[in-house]
């Protein structure tokens, strides 16, 4: 049996409005879905990505630490975005540029080539492409 890929990826926020605001600019489309979980848990705003891959961003209805995120601190280290190629990844360098959001460029590895940047939370999230 084979071992069945990433469905979802699902982040807490501390500020839910900010990071929806962040996250649709980014991802160029709105939530498909933006609703309390039946059980009064947590609030949970998704978006859905190419690929069939959904992406939440998730309050805990004042639960949350209220840290800035540490890719130091056990649990989540990035979240890494595939793209197909290195131009592509340079024009999602490009975008993020447009966008206003902090950046080193490209940088290059023997094992693929990566865009990283945070999001308003400090969460590290990364583009990606294998070597060509």
């Amino acid at each position: 049996m084979a071992f069945p890929g990433l469905q979802h990826v699902a982040l807490t926020v501390s500020d839910l409005e900010r990071s929806t605001r962040w996250y649709a600019a980014l991802f160029g489309a709105e939530p498909v879905l933006d609703e309390d979980e039946e059980g009064g848990r947590f609030h949970h705003t998704v978006f859905a990505l190419d690929g069939g891959m959904l992406f939440g961003l998730h309050t805990h209805q004042g639960r949350e630490s209220g840290e800035p995120f540490s890719e130091e601190r056990t649990g989540l280290d990035h979240v890494g975005f595939a793209v197909g190629s290195h131009a592509e990844l340079e024009q999602w360098a490009q975008k993020l540029t447009e966008l206003g959001i902090a950046h080193e460029g490209v940088k290059k590895a023997h094992y693929g080539s990566g865009v990283s940047f945070r999001d308003p939370d400090n969460i590290a999230l990364e583009f990606f492409t294998g070597p060509e």
